[in-house]
């Protein structure tokens, strides 16, 4: 993967679009305190229409969203936040074309990951970072930090658990390893060719964690990494009735024989510093330190 190309700075006063391309909106309270973060910024906020609409589990139909997400893109806004995740965004890029437009900063985490890879393989960078519904929960200097990467300022290195390895530079590549493993075999899965991968999830069973991983490595696409990132892996432990490995094992076991440098601990994910990270910038990773660098 070559480097994206980064979207203008986003700043005060600035139009952006507020969206919801997966699950139904259900924390209405998150949800505005969310957009009060927003407004605090300086941003003029413009929501979708179909913000409240639901169709089962997802904000509306296919073709709501993907209107909702063709008009952030083709109109006048100089950003897209995503309200929440959930499921659902791999269902708008079936049959999916990007409209020819300005670039623009795209921000979500989660299931939005789809949306994130799918712009990257387009050469457009993007945000893995806070959504609406969990911005107002984040720490004082995780908010800073997006806004820090919205507006193109440098970001702070971080800090986990390094496994060794030395250290490798790359095309920073972050998202959720459900979600992931799910593009795995369609024409939606990026070229990792070069690849810092930055991982994380939530609520799955460290043996759903081995059977994706052992998925990965059977495709054997993780060969073309350059070293792999990994977040919060929250809600992942195996009910204490259960025989079970943990997911600090299952992690080790699946990945620590690759032979790259690999950083666990990091501070994003979900419940807990969602620490945004730009998709598709060159970064380092440093195994013995135990820190990601990015540069934007």
């Amino acid at each position: 993967m070559e480097a994206c190309q980064l979207p203008p700075p986003l700043c005060s006063g600035d139009s952006v679009w507020i969206m919801l391309p997966s699950g139904a909106l259900r924390e209405l309270a998150s949800f505005e305190e969310g957009l009060g973060v927003l407004r605090s910024q300086g941003y003029t906020l413009h929501l979708s229409p179909h913000i409240q609409e639901q169709w089962g589990y997802l904000a509306g139909t296919d073709t709501q969203r993907r209107l909702a997400l063709t008009t952030g893109l083709k109109g006048d806004y100089q950003g897209i936040f995503c309200g929440r995740g959930g499921y659902g965004s791999t269902r708008i890029l079936e049959d999916w074309q990007w409209p020819p437009t300005p670039t623009k900063w795209l921000i979500g985490f989660s299931d939005v990951t789809a949306l994130l890879w799918a712009l990257a393989s387009q050469g457009i960078a993007s945000v893995h970072g806070p959504m609406i519904t969990t911005l107002s929960q984040e720490p004082p200097w995780s908010q800073q930090r997006l806004f820090d990467c919205l507006a193109g300022r440098s970001l702070a290195p971080l800090t986990g658990n390094g496994w060794g390895q030395g250290q490798a530079q790359g095309i920073l590549l972050p998202g959720n390893l459900t979600v992931a493993t799910h593009l795995l075999g369609t024409p939606l899965f990026p070229d990792l060719q070069g690849v810092i991968l930055a991982l994380e999830d939530v609520g799955e069973a460290p043996y759903r964690l081995d059977r994706m991983l052992t998925q990965w490595r059977l495709s054997g696409v993780l060969q073309q990494v350059k070293g792999i990132a990994l977040g919060q892996f929250s809600h992942c432990q195996a009910p204490e009735e259960i025989p079970s490995l943990t997911v600090p094992e299952v992690l080790r076991d699946r990945l620590g024989d690759l032979g790259i440098p690999i950083v666990a601990d990091l501070p994003f994910g979900h419940d807990g510093p969602n620490a945004a990270l730009p998709v598709g910038v060159p970064a380092q990773l440093d195994g013995d330190q135990g820190v990601l660098t990015i540069s934007i």
